[in-house]
């Protein structure tokens, strides 16, 4: 009687530990996926910055600005413009 005492003993202690073990582990990635979803919305919010500061660059106006003011460009005159057409 006392031998299947302590099996049952040992069995119910291992099993115990068993479940803190798996708890803990269950914290553990519950823990890494909160900081995945913290990292997930930070990328999410710095891509959306990057593609308002890439529309802010390439805005036609600004383009023309800098044409116009670092490499000196303008529009041509009207003798200058040469039409081509698409043929079939």
């Amino acid at each position: 009687m006392i031998r299947i005492d302590a099996l049952l003993l040992s069995l119910v202690v291992a099993s115990a530990l068993g479940v803190v073990a798996s708890q803990h582990q269950s914290r553990k990635v519950y823990a890494e996926f909160e900081r995945e979803q913290s990292r997930t919305h930070e990328l999410e919010v710095e891509w959306g910055q990057l593609q308002l500061e890439q529309s802010t660059w390439a805005a036609l106006s600004r383009v023309e600005s800098l044409a116009r003011t670092r490499l000196g460009m303008g529009e041509p005159g009207p003798g200058r413009m040469i039409v081509v057409e698409a043929s079939r």
